[in-house]
């Protein structure tokens, strides 16, 4: 049951709020246009999965789940393509099977795609050559190309966001409900690194073994589990350009409240959680699970005004905290934060986001991340949880099941002058195929040494 309506909140109330990080459309009549079009579009999830998503996270606070998030830091348009979802879909799924194996727990899995259009920056404008242009905001707003007709916002990306969202969407449910995710084949899921990587025999050795006990199983019950057969995923992203937010959320029948229907769990991003502002606003009211990112300038005396605001009944699986603190920061930022919310006595999903505290720029000026920091921020994180009496229940990387060379080291041994090789993402640096399931098994080593 979801939790009663919010009685002195509207759908509407955050446009009396500052919202920062909104582009200026230059005709409003074209922007009221396309947004009485998405509007008037069908939903893109159902109220149904939102409420199953919020009971499986409040397991995962439990400890009874554990959620893997992950995917692109920014969609684009020209990926909404099947080869590119299939991989995605693969690398999550041979990530889900190592965690769900070394963790001895069901694995939640929530994609950050189907909607991932729209990304925050550090500044209003971009300056190239003594040219200054607006930013590139993520496809749903304008063009990464550098050109003023590129950059212009135009409201008609919001409709083909919802429609890229929606063919995306529909891929993935196709293949996850069908026989693609079935256990007792997970050979659909081989990616490239199979044939090469130094994770190759482990992760065989994983797939062989639960496939003989499905096996086993079926030979003394007689019977089949139709239960290996389909997975559920859940799609997820920062709800920033407000006014697409609010075009997708929608009443439902026989329910209170509000929903987003363009999304299972939307999240509010650093760059836009001051308690006070238009984003804070409209999450708060909304039945959703909600996301908050927890940066290096979050206090405890902000961050528990955040959690009173964000989920004031104390509902079980609505709210979680998606801790980016950076490697360095980490040992200090994060104590002090969980001790201010376990001084609240509310129920909070911890996750770790150990990717967006650790970007750096070479000499050359090309943004990545170092698979060691990320590493190490995510070791610390459990480490410090289990020292606290916490739990960290999931983790949120970007990602991809590409073979892109973008983030620096990893078992490859990746450096500096392999960014140039393989470098496609047009906002921040993501771990390829073989990073990310070096990521899983990491994070299976170090749980086992942290509980034996």
């Amino acid at each position: 049951m979801s939790a009663p309506a919010v009685h002195d909140w509207s759908l509407r109330s955050w446009r009396e709020k500052e919202a920062l990080q909104q582009p200026t459309y230059p005709d409003d009549a074209s922007l009221q246009e396309a947004l009485d079009h998405v509007s008037a579009l069908p939903p893109l999830v159902t109220s149904w999965e939102v409420e199953h998503l919020k009971t499986e996270l409040a397991r995962a606070a439990n400890g009874e789940r554990f959620l893997l998030q992950g995917g692109e830091c920014a969609e684009s348009f020209g990926d909404c393509r099947a080869d590119t979802i299939t991989s995605r879909l693969k690398i999550l799924m041979q990530m889900s099977l190592v965690l769900t194996y070394g963790l001895n727990t069901r694995v939640v899995r929530v994609g950050r795609f189907a909607g991932q259009y729209a990304k925050p920056r550090s500044s209003d404008t971009e300056t190239r050559n003594g040219t200054t242009l607006p930013s590139y905001r993520g496809d749903i707003i304008n063009d990464p190309a550098f050109a003023p007709e590129a950059r212009h916002p135009d409201p008609q990306r919001m409709v083909e966001a919802y429609a890229s969202s929606s063919l995306t969407l529909n891929l993935v449910r196709a293949l996850t409900e069908g026989g693609f995710a079935d256990l007792r084949h997970p050979e659909y899921w081989d990616l490239d690194f199979v044939q090469h990587s130094p994770l190759a025999d482990e992760y065989h050795a994983i797939a062989d073994a639960i496939g003989d006990t499905i096996d086993f199983l079926e030979t003394v019950t007689d019977e089949e589990i139709d239960s290996v057969e389909g997975v559920t995923f859940y799609t997820s992203h920062e709800a920033l350009l407000l006014p697409y937010e609010e075009a997708l959320s929608r009443t439902v029948p026989h329910k209170a409240g509000v929903y987003n229907l363009g999304t299972h769990l939307p999240w509010v991003g650093k760059r836009t959680n001051q308690p006070n502002k238009a984003h804070v606003e409209y999450a708060r009211g909304i039945e959703n699970p909600v996301g908050l990112k927890v940066g290096p300038a979050m206090t405890p005396s902000r961050l528990k005004t955040l959690i009173r605001t964000l989920d004031p009944e104390d509902e079980p699986g609505k709210l979680m905290l998606i801790s980016r603190l950076g490697a360095d920061a980490i040992g200090d930022k994060l104590p002090p934060l969980l001790q201010a919310v376990q001084a609240t006595g509310q129920s909070v999903l911890w996750i770790a986001d150990p990717m967006h505290g650790n970007t750096e720029k070479t000499d050359a000026g090309i943004k990545t991340r170092r698979f060691e920091n990320v590493l190490g921020e995510l070791e610390q994180a459990m480490d410090i949880h289990a020292a606290e009496g916490s739990h960290l229940g999931g983790v949120h990387f970007e990602l991809t099941g590409e073979d892109v060379t973008e983030c620096i080291g990893g078992a490859r041994g990746l450096s500096e002058a392999d960014l140039g090789r393989a470098y496609e993402s047009h906002v921040d640096p993501r771990l390829n195929y073989e990073q990310s399931m070096e990521m899983a098994f990491s994070i299976v080593r170090k749980h086992r040494r942290l509980h034996d």
